[in-house]
């Protein structure tokens, strides 16, 4: 049985993580490199878009190391 939920939780940590890489992607760099093309959004609004996003896609990062610290000998 503990092999079974050992891939199990890997596979949602490994879920949890790619939701984290799409948070920083999307909301972290996107509005950074649409400001630097010329785009017209207040330099404020972004970084602080930005700010929340990273914080956002750390915690759900750690969220998955931490699923994965259940894992059964």
């Amino acid at each position: 049985m503990s092999l079974i939920h050992n891939e199990r939780t890997k596979l949602s940590a490994t879920y949890l993580n790619g939701i984290a890489i799409a948070v920083m992607a999307v909301g972290g760099l996107g509005p950074v490199i649409s400001v630097l093309n010329g785009g017209s959004v207040p330099a404020l609004g972004v970084a602080a878009v930005s700010m929340i996003c990273l914080a956002g896609s750390i915690s759900l990062h750690f969220l998955a190391r931490r699923l994965l610290g259940s894992l059964e000998p």
